[in-house]
């Protein structure tokens, strides 16, 4: 990554409100075992709110963070066992293969300029049948095709078309991207945002047109080639 283009996401993500990088993911760890042994590796942690609520409720012992935003990762620093600050794309991690029973990647694969390689090297370090949650933007939700049709394709500070985003995802391709790392995908789901009468306009159309009201998607998966 350039440093024009490193200097400009560092300004774009200082503007950011709040709870972009507050808000924990409570879904995600409410699916995690209770290990207090366990070590969980999370990749753009922010100020650690989803690692501290896992280190609370007894889900691991360890809980290592990745933040490419230094002030929220010097905030993480107070609640994670560990937080590396840096771009994941460049940085060394400091873990051998197999020290991770989880990882998380919460709303960060799409600020990636490839994402592939970076998912393959995080999901080396997980044991096998470690567990991985994900969660990016559906670019195929239907506001953003009604854009399109439109012939409008414009940046916005947040959602979908946040101007930090360098990749975009439908849930097909970002199954296939999580399968390609090495990530056996149980589960992938969606958090949808559609009036009622849409959504049953969208069934009269057809089964195939569901991810069109996807305004989420989110991956449960494991490691191949573990229990």
């Amino acid at each position: 990554m350039s440093r024009e283009v490193s200097s400009y996401l560092n300004d774009a993500y200082s503007v950011k409100r709040d709870d972009y990088y507050t808000s924990a993911r409570r879904d995600f760890v409410a699916d995690l075992p209770h290990n207090p042994n366990a070590a969980i590796l999370e990749l753009g942690c922010g100020n650690g709110a989803t690692g501290a609520l896992a280190l609370e409720q007894g889900k691991c012992g360890t809980y290592v963070g990745i933040e490419m935003f230094e002030p929220m990762a010097q905030e993480a620093m107070r609640v994670l066992t560990a937080v590396h600050v840096g771009n994941v794309e460049t940085m060394e991690i400091p873990y051998a293969p197999g020290t991770f029973d989880a990882l998380i990647c919460s709303e960060v694969l799409e600020h990636l300029v490839d994402p592939e390689p970076v998912l393959r090297k995080l999901v080396a370090l997980l044991k096998p049948g470690g567990l991985v949650f994900a969660s990016s933007p559906n670019i195929a939700h239907w506001r953003i095709i009604l854009g399109l049709v439109r012939g409008k394709f414009e940046y916005e500070d947040f959602g979908v078309m946040d101007r930090t985003h360098l990749r975009w995802f439908t849930p097909a391709s970002y199954r296939a991207l999580f399968e390609a790392a090495g990530v056996e995908v149980v589960d992938v789901s969606r958090h949808a945002t559609l009036p009622g009468w849409k959504k049953a306009l969208f069934g009269l159309l057809g089964k195939g047109l569901g991810h069109l009201t996807w305004y989420q998607i989110e991956i449960r998966g494991k490691r191949a080639g573990g229990r």
